[in-house]
């Protein structure tokens, strides 16, 4: 069961880091951002992406201290990581809002942690997973989160062309002062 778990995560996350690198190189017929509430791109991205974070809580929950960071030190590395991304995270989506988060136009925004950094809620997600990842000692949970990592680090050069092509100058001009990431 747990191969089978862990091999639909691979995939999925796989389609959708082949979807991100497509929608760099080909922004014409992007899949992210989605062109709308609905579409295909929309309900195939959200849906891959909560199946993925089910199979990790299951892979969590089956695998968990399986590997080789037996230490209890993982807690004083992971706890921090997991707070920090995660808080992190939330104040991103809190800041622009579920319709931003979610792919779709709902305004520019450049304030709260976006004053920081373009993509705090990417790096919020990275900083919790690899928290995640730590605390649970699991060698499944480091591949599938790196991969979603990679998807992460990749979907903002996607938005980033969409993003100048609905608001211009003024993200460009965003952009020119903040930094994507850190």
């Amino acid at each position: 069961m747990s191969n089978l778990l862990f091999g639909a995560a691979v995939l999925i996350l796989a389609t959708m880091l082949a979807g991100a690198v497509w929608s760099v190189a080909v922004p014409d017929r992007r899949l992210w951002p989605p062109p709308g509430r609905g579409s295909w791109q929309h309900l195939l991205t959200w849906t891959g992406f909560w199946v993925v974070i089910g199979i990790n809580v299951l892979l969590l929950l089956m695998y968990w201290n399986s590997w080789v960071f037996q230490s209890p030190l993982r807690f004083i590395v992971g706890v921090p990581l997991v707070t920090l991304g995660g808080l992190l995270a939330m104040w991103g989506v809190a800041t622009v809002g579920w319709k931003n988060t979610s792919g779709l136009k709902g305004g520019m925004v450049a304030s709260g942690p976006y004053r920081f950094t373009r993509n705090p809620q990417y790096v919020g997600d990275i900083v919790f997973f690899v928290g995640v990842s730590v605390l649970a000692n699991s060698l499944l949970l480091w591949i599938t989160h790196l991969l979603l990592a990679l998807v992460f680090a990749v979907v903002p050069l996607a938005e980033e062309r969409w993003l100048e092509e609905q608001y211009g100058e003024k993200y460009r001009e965003y952009r020119g002062r903040v930094r994507r990431f850190l």
